[in-house]
C-alpha cells in the first residue's frame, strides 16, 4: 500500500536524527551516506511522486514540501538530494510510455540525476541517436542507476536518458559548501541512446508530453521551473530551520570570554534569536505559497508569464532571505562557532553556495519582476 502523506511525513521525522547525526560525515565523504539513501528509499520518501500506477504514492505538491523541509533541517546536502531523487521520478513520466515502464516498472522508482544545461552534442543514427558531452552540477550521480542529460540534436534540444554505466563521473565536487552532495560531472561519448530515451527538450521544459498526457495528474505536466523551484525552496527553508536550531543551541551554552556574562540572560541574545525565528517562519511561509499556487494552477489553466515572473521572483527573494538570515547567526553566534566540528558553520557554508544558483539569482529575478511590471519582454532564458 503507498504510504500516505501524513505516514511520510512521519517517517521523515523518525528518520531525522539518524540523518543528522551522519551529517558531518556525509560532508567529509563529498557524497551523499549510504545508509540514509537507503533509509530515504525503504521509507517510501524517494517513491512519493511516483504516479500509483507504478506503485508510487502519488501525494500532492505539497507533501514534497514537508518532508524535504524536515530532511534539510538535518543536512542540507541529504535534503538537496532527497528532492532531487523525488522530483526527477516525475521527469520520467514526461518520456515515452514504453521508458516509463522500463524504468519504473521494475521497483517504482529511479536515482536520476537530470543535468538540463545543453552541454550535448546529439547524431541522428539508425533507432536513436549518438550521444557525446559533459553535463556540470550532477547532483544524484553518487547512487543513480540512470542519468539525464539535455543537447543540441540535429532537429534541436533534446534530452535523453541513459543508464548509469554507459556515463564516466569526474572526481570534481570540491566545494567549500553543500559538500556531502557528490555532484560531480558525468560525461558521454558516443553514447547510442534509443529514440525511446529521447524526448523534444523544449516540450519536456513546458511540462506537456507525450508521455504526461497518459497521466490524468497535472503534477506530471507542470513547466519544468515551477518544478524545479519547488524542489528547491524546502532544502532552503529546511536548512535555516537547521541554522536556527544550531545558534539557538549556541545562545543557550555560551558565555563571553573575558567578561563572563550568561548570554542567554542578555536582552540584546533575545532581540536576535527572536528576529532569526520570525525570519525562519516568514521565509518558510513565503515558500509556501509557490507551492499553493502551483497546486491552483496546474490543470485548471496554463502558466503564464507573470505566474513564472513570480515563482522565480519569491523562489529568489526567499534564498537571499535565507542566506542573509544565516549569515547573520553567523556574525552573531561568536569565534567557537567556526570550529569545523560545529553544526552552525556548516551549514551556513551550504546555503551559501546553494543561494548562489543561477535558477535563483536575486540581480537576475528581480530584473525579470521589473521588466515585467513594465510591460517589457523578458530578456533572460530561464524565465
Amino acid at each position: 500500500m503507498p504510504a500516505t502523506r501524513e505516514e511520510l511525513i512521519d517517517r521523515a521525522r523518525a528518520l531525522a536524527p539518524a540523518i543528522r547525526g551522519r551529517a558531518a560525515q556525509t560532508a567529509e565523504q563529498r557524497r551523499p551516506h549510504d545508509d540514509s539513501i537507503r533509509d530515504l528509499i525503504e521509507a517510501e520518501i524517494i517513491q512519493m511522486l511516483v504516479p500509483r500506477r507504478f506503485g508510487g504514492s502519488e501525494v500532492s505538491l505539497s507533501t514534497l514540501f514537508d518532508v524535504v523541509e524536515i530532511i534539510s533541517a538535518a543536512c542540507p546536502s541529504t535534503g538537496w538530494i532527497a528532492s532531487f531523487y523525488v522530483a526527477h521520478n516525475t521527469y520520467v513520466v514526461r518520456f515515452p510510455e514504453e521508458t516509463q515502464e522500463e524504468l519504473l516498472g521494475p521497483r517504482g522508482y529511479v536515482l536520476l540525476p537530470a543535468a538540463q544545461a545543453a552541454d550535448m552534442h546529439a547524431v541522428k543514427v539508425p533507432g536513436g541517436w549518438e550521444v557525446s558531452g559533459r553535463a556540470a552540477w550532477g547532483s544524484g550521480i553518487m547512487h543513480a542507476d540512470w542519468v539525464q542529460i539535455s543537447g543540441q540534436a540535429e532537429d534541436g534540444r533534446r534530452s535523453f536518458l541513459l543508464p548509469v554505466s554507459a556515463v564516466e563521473v569526474i572526481d570534481n565536487w570540491h566545494y567549500a559548501g553543500m559538500a556531502g552532495t557528490g555532484s560531480n560531472d558525468y560525461q558521454a561519448c558516443k553514447v547510442f541512446v534509443p529514440d525511446r530515451h529521447a524526448v523534444d527538450a523544449v516540450a519536456f521544459h513546458a511540462g506537456v508530453t507525450e508521455g504526461s498526457k497518459l497521466h490524468p495528474n497535472p503534477l506530471y505536466s507542470i513547466p519544468f521551473l515551477i518544478s524545479a523551484y519547488c524542489t528547491i525552496l524546502p532544502v532552503l527553508t529546511g536548512s535555516l530551520k537547521g541554522a536556527l536550531e544550531a545558534f539557538g543551541q549556541g545562545v543557550e551554552r555560551r558565555v563571553r570570554n573575558f567578561g563572563g556574562a550568561v548570554v542567554r540572560d542578555q536582552q540584546m541574545a533575545h532581540v536576535t534569536l527572536g528576529e532569526m525565528e520570525i525570519a525562519s517562519l516568514v521565509a518558510s511561509d513565503l515558500a509556501r505559497t509557490v507551492f499553493d499556487a502551483a497546486e491552483a494552477t496546474m490543470g485548471v489553466r496554463d502558466f503564464t508569464l507573470d505566474d513564472r515572473v513570480a515563482a522565480k521572483g519569491k523562489t529568489a527573494y526567499v534564498s537571499k532571505l535565507c542566506r542573509d538570515t544565516v549569515n547573520a547567526m553567523m556574525a552573531s553566534a561568536g569565534a567557537s562557532s567556526y570550529h569545523l566540528d560545529q553544526p552552525l558553520q556548516r551549514i551556513w557554508r551550504d546555503l551559501n553556495t546553494v543561494c548562489s544558483h543561477a535558477f535563483w539569482d536575486w540581480d537576475v529575478s528581480r530584473e525579470a519582476a521589473g521588466r515585467q511590471r513594465l510591460g517589457l519582454p523578458q530578456v533572460n532564458p530561464l524565465v
